[in-house]
């Protein structure tokens, strides 16, 4: 294995989900997702779903990206103080609704504590995040929005009946597909430009899997898609937006990793794997951003430019003189003093590495508390 720092691939967090195999509780991620990230570059670390998890995420730095996807639905404690009050859903309604999205609606505490942490540490330092369906509204709530308990009996309240939309298909479940229009000049009408010029609008189909969504869009962020039923599908933060300088914050409701003809790998379209060929390009800018600044490495380039001289210093026999020269100096030296001369240095070597390292690790004070 290389010992070369300069060889180890950018790493993005993901966060399993749990289910039930054979009486236990298995972790598990999509593996499109996992296949995409190491495609355009980089690593997946995945961060099991397990108690306490939420605790030791400093563990699992350095952290250079984080894509958060499918879960069930995040407590809505989080970002609403009483559900039925603020949802106007009565309490018979929320029961349907569990026993419709029966898999959805097992609320989540730790995985919930586990990526709205993960999601507040990159907003705050700017570290590239992708929120796929879920992880679209981990972020949207991170950041102060709010969701629609439940599209199909919140949205129709406000919307006409002819404009309501099926987000979620039980019996055609991948090969569902609704209308979204996108919105103009925004990461997600370059990627599927050239689909959108063929068909002469700035609609495209996508997947959907999910029974909520964004109610309020967080102030920082901009839409960049909507279903006709006025729900956002997409929205990014402008601000921190440009992959070419390793910032990349979005969510996405659909799942573009997903969207492939039937029994095909082949994507729907060709913009579809853009969001995460342009997330990787992101993180790996970051991490090598990150590198510069925590000097890990810098010490390559020094003993790089060591070598170098040293090459040029046997070339012209300099170092041979001194090398005799000091031979003749231990030569002449007791053995009790060559001892207290090889113990001084070794215990240099000893303090000089516990200094660096001290120095590194207050260079980049990574926090989740």
């Amino acid at each position: 294995m290389s010992s070369d720092l300069s060889m180890i691939l950018p790493r993005v967090v993901i966060v399993s989900r749990r289910t039930v195999r054979k009486n236990k509780f298995v972790d598990f991620v999509g593996e499109y997702h996992l296949d995409l990230i190491v495609r355009y570059g980089a690593v997946p670390v995945i961060v099991p779903r397990v108690s306490g998890v939420h605790m030791l995420l400093n563990s699992f730095q350095p952290i250079h990206g984080v894509l958060l996807c499918e879960g069930e639905d995040i407590d809505p404690s989080f970002y609403e103080q009483d559900i039925i009050t603020t949802s106007g859903l009565s309490q018979e309604e929320l029961d349907e609704i569990r026993r419709v999205h029966v898999s959805d609606t097992s609320i989540d505490k730790e995985k919930d504590s586990i990526e709205l942490s993960l999601a507040k540490h990159c907003v705050e330092r700017n570290i590239p995040y992708m929120g796929i369906c879920r992880g679209s509204q981990v972020l949207n709530v991170a950041c102060g929005g709010t969701l629609y308990q439940d599209i199909e009996k919140e949205l129709p309240k406000c919307r006409p009946e002819s404009e309501t939309v099926m987000h979620i298909n039980y019996d055609d479940y991948d090969g569902h597909r609704h209308v979204v229009k996108v919105v103009e000049s925004t990461p997600l009408h370059h990627w599927f430009k050239d689909s959108l010029q063929q068909n002469g609008k700035m609609e495209i189909f996508v997947n959907s899997y999910h029974h909520q969504g964004v109610k309020r869009l967080a102030p920082r962020f901009v839409p960049m898609a909507f279903s006709s039923d006025g729900l956002i599908e997409g929205f990014y933060d402008p601000d921190n937006y440009n992959p070419e300088e390793g910032k990349f914050i979005m969510g996405l409701q659909f799942h573009p990793e997903r969207m492939r003809k039937p029994d095909s790998d082949e994507f729907d379209y060709h913009g579809c794997p853009f969001a995460y060929k342009e997330f990787v390009k992101a993180v790996i800018v970051y991490e090598k951003r990150l590198n510069g600044l925590t000097y890990v490495q810098k010490p390559l380039k020094l003993n790089k430019e060591m070598e170098k001289k040293r090459n040029e210093i046997e070339k012209v026999k300099v170092n041979e003189e001194k090398e005799k020269m000091a031979r003749n100096v231990m030569g002449k030296m007791s053995v009790e003093q060559l001892s207290d001369l090889l113990s001084f240095y070794h215990t240099m070597g000893h303090i000089c590495c516990e200094v660096l390292e001290t120095k590194i690790n207050n260079h980049v004070n990574y926090d989740f508390s």
